[in-house]
């Protein structure tokens, strides 16, 4: 009897030649064709891998499993982001779409996405149906099935991408402004979509590295050393982009060498894309996002709206309502006009188009957002500890053990998912346990960065000691 597979966050994740082996993935994907079979006339797939070791086995395996199913298979051509895939769902007419990622996981996991036809994250309830119908064993004899049918297609998932970018954004305008721009794929599956769209850009780990070299390809400060030190020794780089393995999250620097978080990434697109482009619709993000993102949609007389954490939330009221931004303190962000879905890239290309358009610095541009919610830092810390500490910080949450953090007193809590303790109108602190890793994150929000860290330390210590 196998293994019990649980869908977390964003999909099904797992240590490859652990949990994530050839006979599981056919498990998931036997569901997931059923699943499809049972909810569309006629039902078709398109599937596609990034850069992870055996991505391209893993989703052969699926694909056998699909075709064994009668199901119609599109196959990308090479790895493939996962807004890639999405996208493709849309313009394809399919029914859902399969990525082969971990996102920004460590190098040794590998993962199962699954995509609905409107192109962002299959809703939670549909993805549990799926869960609840995986059978115990693999029963398709693999080796027995042929991925030369006419059920299977291969499409350059890619190239349908980069010719949407091109038909949605002033490629010229951010070519002719002089500004000096820079890319870190994290050897992820971004790396060649933007060499397509703006050649003249200076490019960091774009090969194909499964390992990652060792490292979680997640865009966060301490993961970006090397292009922090690129921009310091360059001297003369504008704004620098970093997008995780899949492609879906982003990470930012302006032209000092410094980590512009999500917040910060979220309040400037709806400052451009409100202000300056006239755009309306509704502000959505996950609870651990800076309330401040509340007071920027009230200036410019916007709905909003906090969800649980996982952008399938989002992306739900993206479906059924107008919104013009979705996103999530993680680097999950996506904006009106393109798919409901995180999309790294697409999002880079909006603050190089606002900063082009501009002619305004990135440090210029957070200025006028700060003239509307006020100066801000924001940083995490992900505690890694034991199950068992991690559990005993959760029951002293739930149980409200925690009045203050040192000096910080705790005005009130939210718990719409985690815990976000209120110190007053400029502070907070948030706990909360991975969905997928032995981890406890902390996160914290305070007028400076002394301030957020010593929130962050006083946290730790609390928990830890």
């Amino acid at each position: 009897m196998g293994n019990k597979i649980k869908f977390g966050t964003d999909g099904w994740r797992a240590i490859i030649a652990e949990e994530y082996t050839v006979e599981n993935v056919a498990r998931v994907s036997l569901a997931t064709a059923k699943w499809v079979k049972q909810n569309f006339e006629n039902p078709s797939i398109v599937i596609g891998h990034d850069c992870r070791f055996a991505g391209d086995l893993f989703m052969r395996t699926a694909a056998k499993v699909f075709v064994s199913e009668g199901v119609n298979v599109k196959m990308a051509e090479g790895f493939v982001s996962t807004p890639m895939v999405s996208l493709a769902a849309v313009k394809l007419g399919c029914s859902v779409g399969v990525v082969i990622t971990a996102s920004h996981n460590p190098p040794s996991y590998n993962g199962f996405k699954l995509k609905s036809h409107h192109g962002g994250p299959l809703s939670p309830g549909k993805v549990q149906e799926i869960e609840d119908i995986i059978a115990d064993s693999n029963s398709i004899d693999l080796d027995s099935v042929s991925l030369d049918s006419n059920l299977v297609e291969w499409i350059d998932l890619e190239t349908m991408y980069v010719e949407h970018a091109k038909a949605n954004f002033d490629l010229k305008a951010i070519e002719n402004s002089g500004l000096v721009l820079a890319y870190d794929a994290m050897y992820g599956a971004g790396q060649n979509a933007l060499k397509r769209l703006l050649p003249n850009t200076k490019f960091l780990h774009c090969e194909h590295n499964p390992s990652f070299m060792g490292q979680a390809p997640e865009p966060i400060a301490k993961n970006l050393q090397e292009l922090e030190s690129f921009i310091k020794e360059n001297g003369n780089i504008d704004c620098a982009l970093a997008t995780d393995g899949d492609a879906d999250r982003i990470g930012l620097y302006n032209g000092k060498g410094e980590f512009i978080d999500s917040h910060h990434i979220i309040l400037l697109l709806v400052h451009y894309l409100a202000k300056y482009k006239g755009m309306t619709g509704k502000v959505a993000t996950a609870f651990s996002t800076t309330p401040r993102v509340k007071v920027m949609a009230d200036h410019y007389n916007l709905s909003s709206e906090v969800v649980k954490i996982g952008f399938k939330y989002i992306a739900d009221i993206m479906v059924t309502e107008d919104v013009l931004v979705g996103g999530e303190e993680s680097g999950g962000i996506a904006t009106k006009g393109h798919i409901p879905e995180r999309d790294g890239i697409w999002m880079g290309l909006i603050i190089w188009e606002f900063m082009a358009k501009s002619g305004k610095s990135l440090d210029d541009l957070i200025d006028e957002v700060y003239e509307i919610v006020g100066a801000f830092k924001f940083e995490r810390n992900d505690l890694h500890i034991t199950e068992e500490l991690k559990n005993k910080t959760i029951e002293n949450c739930k149980n409200g053990s925690y009045k203050n953090f040192g000096k910080y007193t705790v005005d009130s809590v939210g718990t719409i998912d985690g815990f976000k303790f209120f110190f007053d109108d400029n502070r907070w602190l948030m706990i909360r346990p991975s969905g997928t890793e032995p981890v406890l994150r902390t996160y914290a929000e305070a007028p400076t960065m002394d301030e957020v860290r010593d929130i962050l330390r006083i946290t730790e210590e609390m928990i830890c000691n």
